[in-house]
């Protein structure tokens, strides 16, 4: 016999990317609360910048003091393969858009977000995108 895993990995893994989906399109409301219920107790986030978090609520603050609204356009949402319901990474990628505080619209900033799916909920993510290069851009007068 061989050690593999004896579940169906692909449900596995689907059901890993639909929990990460479902979560971000919650999470970009914005509903903190909601969000809550996809989330473990322990949940690490480490956001652009490396700020860390525990807590939806505090992504959606991070999200006020940058923008005057912002969405997530997916565009992949992959996961690693060995998948269990133990454990499982998930990589989200796409491009936000949204209107930057000064009510000026954006569209196009890329995002990769890496999600930890263990026993069916989240308890790790991390952020990067676009936005602080963009800023940067801006103030300088160059346009992104």
């Amino acid at each position: 016999m061989h050690d593999a895993p004896t579940s169906n990995t692909t449900d596995v893994a689907a059901a890993a990317g639909a929990l990460v989906d479902r979560y971000l399109t919650i999470l970009m409301k914005p509903d903190p609360d909601g969000a809550r219920a996809f989330v473990s107790p322990k949940l690490a986030i480490r956001f652009t910048g490396g700020r860390a978090m525990s807590d939806p609520a505090e992504c959606a603050a991070f999200n006020k003091q940058r923008y005057a609204w912002v969405k997530k356009r997916f565009e992949a949402t992959e996961v690693v393969a060995g998948a269990t319901t133990e454990h499982a990474v998930v990589y989200n990628r796409g491009t936000l858009y949204g209107e930057w505080l000064d009510g000026t619209p954006f569209e196009g900033n890329r995002y990769v977000d890496r999600y930890v799916v263990e026993q069916g909920l989240i308890v790790q993510m991390d952020v990067w995108n676009d936005s602080a290069e963009w800023l940067m851009d801006r103030a300088a007068g160059v346009r992104p």
